[in-house]
């Protein structure tokens, strides 16, 4: 699963070996009508069945498969999570592993043969987006109206077009902020219900990241309100207008390329941010059961950093790690400090691994 043009038919069409059928194909479609007759046919193979959410009812296919067809291999991709909308009629609970692809991470900007941090800033993680010489408006708006023909229609059949496309730029313009659903209701002319319905198909389709807060007892912690970025960077510096990136634009930026290093390694629900209603605050918390929570700091440069929101994250919740992301340390080079009697390390992008306490 992952955004349009993240690079899931690629993969899929390098695995060697492999029945693949792609659904936006109606003749491909009209295959699926009979179940059991098309499994049958491809005992013992590996099929990809490419934009499954294309077909009526993915989920009966799958459910079918894994619960009848075991010799038959089934790797399906699409624009969301499954059970993201009435389509998806079974949760399939047991019976998939899934794979989020996002956009690039530093590894596949190494892997392409360019260590360039400010393109994937400015080009955005689209493969496609990244290698352009420049990315063109054009491709933009072609991707924007896909999405919402291909995904948003198709998944959940929401009217309203001119509203959810603005919902959806103001997501862009102010990626990175808190949430409130009230102050886009306005702007978008629809109600706050219908904002918070379009927030969910937006994050459902991977388009948006609803970074939740991590409280615990606290009165004096957010609880509620969630911070809100775009999935790309690329996008975000679309559609604000930039064609070059300033020295104030690139903490902004690193700080979303640090969220996708993060959930391409946890996933979504793990990663939390952290803010008091005094002000305190950490950029990312990484809070796994049964383990101590990870505070994680965005910075572009090392120099920039402060220990005040760590310091007084780490007074109501003790031990864990405290980690610096900073663009000016080199890979393999990170150091550790003692401030305040916490121990900061301070790693490269390349370096950050939060699945798993290195001590």
């Amino acid at each position: 699963m992952g955004v349009r043009r993240a690079g899931k038919t690629v993969l899929a069409q390098t695995i060697p070996d492999v029945d693949y059928f792609d659904c936006e194909s109606p003749r491909t479609r009209a295959l699926f009508a009979d179940p059991e007759a098309f499994l049958e046919r491809r005992a013992g193979r590996t099929v990809v069945i490419d934009e499954i959410h294309r077909l009526a009812d993915p989920a009966e296919l799958l459910k079918i498969a894994a619960d009848h067809y075991p010799n038959v291999r089934v790797l399906a991709t699409g624009s969301s999570t499954l059970g993201a909308s009435s389509r998806f009629r079974d949760t399939l609970a047991g019976r998939k592993v899934e794979l989020w692809l996002t956009p690039m991470t530093v590894a596949d900007v190494a892997a392409a043969g360019s260590h360039d941090i400010r393109r994937r800033l400015l080009h955005g993680g689209l493969p496609e987006f990244y290698l352009a010489p420049a990315p063109l408006d054009s491709d933009y708006q072609e991707w924007i109206d896909a999405y919402w023909a291909r995904d948003i229609q198709e998944l959940f059949r929401l009217e309203r077009r001119h509203a959810f496309r603005q919902l959806l730029e103001l997501l862009f313009v102010h990626s990175g902020g808190i949430f409130e659903a009230t102050r886009f209701a306005k702007p978008c002319e629809v109600s706050r219900p219908t904002i918070t319905n379009y927030l969910a198909a937006l994050e459902a389709t991977f388009v948006v990241h609803v970074v939740r807060p991590f409280s615990g007892s606290s009165r004096a912690e957010i609880v509620s309100a969630p911070r809100v970025y775009a999935f790309d960077t690329g996008f975000v510096c679309h559609q604000r207008g930039w064609s070059e990136l300033r020295a104030d634009d690139l903490g902004p930026l690193w700080e979303h390329l640090v969220l996708n290093e993060l959930h391409a390694q946890v996933g979504r629900d793990p990663v939390r941010y952290w803010r008091t209603k005094h002000g305190a605050e950490v950029d990312f918390v990484i809070a796994v059961r049964n383990a101590p929570p990870t505070c994680v700091e965005c910075k572009w440069s090392s120099e920039e950093f402060d220990i005040g929101g760590i310091r007084a994250f780490r007074s109501r919740y003790p031990g864990g790690r405290n980690l610096v992301v900073s663009n000016d340390i080199s890979p393999g080079r990170g150091f550790t400090r003692h401030v305040h009697d916490l121990a900061v390390s301070f790693v490269a992008l390349e370096d950050v691994n939060v699945k798993s306490d290195p001590t």
